[in-house]
């Protein structure tokens, strides 16, 4: 279903709710096929498990947020995640210090509803979190084969600081 204009206007970012975890699960699950660019797939369910208890976990730690962005006739189209991650200081000169940064580890819009403001809505929401609770910089990573995201995330000025290397163990 396309959304109409007037629908758009309605779009309702919130806090997820325990509820919502089914849908985010779909969310996660498209995500990871679509930076994989592997076909439909079913996720195991120790997988999902894990994950169900990760969203649980973060809907009720005060240092994670996990939004929605809701359309009245259309439900729940997309997510954001970001969490405050705190680290000290290195160097002893400077003293005790501690650094907040805002981690966004994921967002997902549903592809029929991209282009329509529902990112830049979410990651206001993301970003205000992390101001709220102190975030000095934000921080993300993608995969370097989601040519996608990396438009996004270049034109809104994170610019690249390292690359993670995985490997199977």
């Amino acid at each position: 279903m396309t959304p109409s204009d007037d629908n758009i206007q309605k779009l309702k970012i919130r806090k997820a709710r325990k509820s919502d975890i089914p849908v985010l699960l779909g969310f996660l699950a498209s995500l990871a096929l679509h930076v994989s660019g592997s076909p439909p797939q079913t996720l195991k369910k120790k997988e999902r498990k894990r994950l169900q208890d990760i969203l649980a976990a973060a809907l009720v730690d005060e240092d994670k947020l996990v939004v929605v962005a809701e359309l009245p006739e259309s439900g729940v189209v997309g997510m954001g995640y970001i969490y405050v991650w705190r680290s000290q200081g290195i160097w002893e000169q400077a003293g005790d210090q501690e650094f907040k940064t805002g981690v966004i580890d994921d967002i997902w819009i549903e592809p029929e509803y991209r282009q329509l403001g529902i990112f830049s809505a979410i990651l206001n929401e993301l970003v205000r979190f992390a101001d709220l609770r102190g975030g000095q910089e934000l921080m993300l990573e993608y995969s370097v084969s989601n040519k996608e995201a990396e438009a996004v995330w270049t034109g809104l000025g994170f610019k690249t600081t390292g690359v993670r290397a995985a490997a199977f163990t």
